[in-house]
């Protein structure tokens, strides 16, 4: 998904949550931001720690932070792994 948003915009307008890549599921038009599923971000940190641990971490070190007006959207979804 995300090589497909980048083909098609420059890649200097998005703001990227580094090693997430496989997460991203769209972005927002009007403000150049792209979304990432909260779920597979956590996935992704559970292959290095536990489920409890990747919550955490994600909530602490990855939501927790704020690069202005191109801060990511993070998606609470609930979806399938």
């Amino acid at each position: 998904m995300l090589e497909q948003i980048i083909n098609s915009f420059d890649e200097d307008e998005f703001l990227k949550a580094d090693g997430f890549d496989e997460a991203v599921i769209g972005f927002e038009e009007s403000s150049m931001r792209l979304i990432y599923s909260v779920s597979k971000c956590i996935h992704i940190l559970e292959k290095e720690m536990t489920s409890k641990d990747a919550y955490e971490y994600f909530i602490k070190n990855i939501l927790a932070s704020d690069e202005g007006e191109q801060t990511p959207i993070w998606c609470w979804d609930y979806s399938v792994r």
